[in-house]
């Protein structure tokens, strides 16, 4: 099975999000911390999580970056039961039952987002589009994949 996991690499997530999330966290798109929030009323890192963050799981902070990777069902159960907690502890979800099928739906739904192979890198977008928030997931590859646009030629003399 596969999940997502943190991923930084600098310290910019530490300046940009109210939390960040530590590297190597498993990770969900988290969506769900905004389904009450109006994005104006958002402090500027805030309306940074919104727009690009994926929740950390240990820290409840935000990553800009995920990496896939491998879960065994022993760490599965433990993410599913860590974020039910902090559903009902940060959230008032009704009761651990309650919050535990919520809890294994978004991580089931990261997981569903693991179509590509290990190691590989995503980002998310997320914005509003009429009463919806939208999610955009895109596959980030790293420099010398694509060649780079060639901004300067090198001519022989005339």
């Amino acid at each position: 099975m596969k999940l997502l996991r943190a991923i930084r690499f600098d310290e910019s997530d530490t300046r940009v999000f109210p939390a960040a999330a530590a590297s190597g966290e498993w990770a969900v798109p988290g969506t769900f911390v905004f389904a009450d929030a109006d994005p104006e009323t958002l402090s500027r890192r805030e309306r940074q999580a919104f727009a690009n963050g994926f929740l950390g799981l240990e820290s409840f902070g935000w990553s800009t970056l995920v990496s896939i990777a491998t879960i065994d069902a022993e760490e599965y159960e433990a993410v599913v039961a860590a974020l039910a907690r902090h559903l009902q502890q940060a959230y008032g979800a009704p009761d651990f039952a309650a919050a535990h099928a919520a809890a294994r739906e978004e991580v089931d739904y990261a997981i569903s987002l693991c179509e590509h192979p290990i190691n590989t890198l995503l980002s998310l977008s997320r914005f509003i589009e009429g009463d919806a928030i939208r999610e955009q997931f895109r596959v980030v590859q790293p420099p010398g994949e694509k060649p780079h646009a060639k901004i300067w030629e090198i001519l022989p003399d005339a």
